[in-house]
């Protein structure tokens, strides 16, 4: 009975009542669907419901336990190589050690189905609820659901491929799950996502924080695009970019825009990331800087991306250099050295992207000022190191700073422009794929292209150039069948055993001995 209890606390999240001691669980209530305040009889609870299933969410890049998690989404790709590692990324870059008892691929997956049951409450609650609740608000929230349980099962699909689909909430044991193929996976996502998308409210009306349809149709646009169908992705995303709800930001705005810097900075910077701080590019954001007293999160993004330079003589941690970082990821030397080798870029600015380094600490007079070079004795894979800015975050009153309380931009208008100009290409209209991505170049101050330079390549270098630190970098090149090739030729020196069989991550093994009463499979070479 053990066995069976724990297969569907695994698989379905009931581990989040179980397991619920972790430090981020205590910093706001309610953290799931089970607990008491989450009964579906009026708005209140429904709300309940969906600050429990957004605590879920938040924990899909904001796990501490492992911090080198983050990583997994972008070593072994072509932007990143190993740096200080934890150890939970090691074999997304040396796939030879990625087997079926892999930590990083049992954490995603455990997170994924603990999202989809936590949607799955909200949507079969607004069905039954009471007609004392509004039918517009029910269709409202049944839509955020909605939208959370396709972006799960996307994240599924796109790496596992065939997996189990769980359409209604599961409360009592189950062992006999069994794996759905991924085109009808597409095709509830599809759904899903449609269903929903009359219900949102735009970003302009919605509560900070919450999803909007702009949201949605984002996403959709990304699930045509992996199912293989550019020209309903394509109207999808000029609805979106059309519906002129989010505007790319071409100027300075917010809480440093007097201070030395660029608009592209600015929308990184801690006070300018939401829409109600000026933010008009967003269009789904986590909000970490949580609005109850004492409230943080302990996501390492500032420890996988900002170097350890205060580890040399001479330098002092600072605000300026992002806080105290770890760099358990440093980026490739094609990101470094190639990815903008087309002339001026704003993206690649010093603000942008930090690549010089001068001595700060003013207790050392002989070296301070002068720039960092030629160190001898020390690792610059992980000291000295070029890096993106997004990340950096300094508090002076704690300056070890465990965790990162910067929002995560989850989606922003700028990578719409490059999910069209995809759909475009795909459909061989290269004229319109350029003129899509020029509306970026514009905006970054960089050279325009033309139609005889667009190519997938060429979509995916605009890609990392503008969504480096943001983009989850394998989702990308997994789905769009350019993992092997990419990393292989620009990150070759840092990927090792990368073969067809890694293009799908395994089945966690601990779930398949759990589900005793079918055969949960697994996707082969492993």
């Amino acid at each position: 009975m053990k066995r069976i209890l724990l297969a569907t606390a695994s698989l379905l999240g009931l581990a989040q009542v179980l397991s619920s001691c972790d430090k981020e669980y205590l910093d706001e209530t309610p953290k799931s669907l089970y607990t008491p305040q989450t009964v579906l009889t009026d708005s209140l609870g429904f709300e309940a419901a969906m600050a429990g299933l957004q605590s879920v969410v938040r924990e899909q890049y904001t796990h501490s336990d492992q911090q080198g998690l983050i990583s997994i989404m972008q070593l072994g790709t072509d932007v990143a190589m190993p740096g200080q590692v934890q150890g939970v990324e090691v074999p997304y870059y040396n796939y030879n050690q990625l087997t079926a008892q892999d930590r990083g691929s049992e954490i995603f997956w455990s997170w994924a189905y603990r999202t989809i049951n936590n949607a799955n409450q909200i949507i079969d609650g607004a069905v039954m609820a009471p007609s004392t609740v509004r039918q517009g608000y029910k269709n409202r929230i049944s839509a955020e659901a909605r939208f959370f349980r396709a972006y799960a099962y996307n994240f599924l699909a796109t790496l596992w491929g065939d997996v189990p689909l769980v359409d209604k909430p599961v409360t009592s044991p189950r062992t006999d799950f069994t794996r759905t193929p991924v085109a009808d996976i597409n095709a509830f996502i599809i759904n899903d996502l449609t269903t929903a998308i009359p219900s949102m409210l735009p970003g302009n009306r919605v509560i900070s924080g919450r999803i909007s349809r702009g949201a949605a149709q984002q996403l959709l646009g990304e699930v045509y695009l992996r199912d293989n169908k550019p020209a309903l992705a394509e109207q999808v995303l000029r609805d979106l970019i059309n519906s002129n709800v989010y505007q790319l930001i071409r100027a300075r705005y917010g809480v440093k825009s007097n201070q030395p810097g660029d608009y592209f900075s600015d929308m990184f910077i801690v006070g300018n990331q939401r829409r109600s701080q000026g933010n008009t590019e967003l269009i789904w954001g986590i909000e970490q800087q949580l609005l109850i007293p004492g409230g943080t999160t302990s996501a390492q993004q500032r420890r996988v991306w900002v170097p350890a330079y205060y580890n040399v003589p001479g330098m002092a941690l600072a605000d300026s250099l992002g806080g105290r970082g770890l760099a358990r990821l440093r980026l490739s030397n094609w990101v470094d050295y190639r990815l903008y080798n087309s002339g001026p870029d704003m993206r690649n600015s010093k603000y942008n992207l930090k690549r010089k380094f001068y001595y700060n600490d003013a207790s050392r007079p002989a070296t301070f000022g002068k720039p960092v070079t030629g160190l001898k004795g020390s690792d610059t894979i992980f000291y000295i190191t070029p890096y993106t800015t997004k990340w950096n975050q300094f508090d002076p009153t704690d300056t070890f700073g465990f965790g990162t309380i910067k929002d995560l931009p989850m989606m922003r208008l700028g990578e719409t422009y490059l999910l069209l100009a995809e759909a475009q290409f795909k459909q061989g209209k290269l004229a319109d794929a350029a003129t899509s991505i020029n509306v970026l170049r514009t905006r970054a101050q960089a050279a325009q292209v033309t139609a005889s330079q667009i190519d997938l390549n060429f979509i995916l270098d605009e890609r990392a150039r503008e969504l480096i630190g943001e983009e989850q970098r394998r989702i990308t090149l997994v789905r769009t069948g350019t993992l092997i090739e990419r990393a292989t030729r620009l990150n070759g020196a840092f990927v090792t055993g990368l073969t067809q069989k890694n293009l799908l991550l395994p089945i966690p093994q601990a779930e398949r001995d759990r589900n005793i009463s079918a055969n949960l499979g697994q996707n082969p070479g492993y």
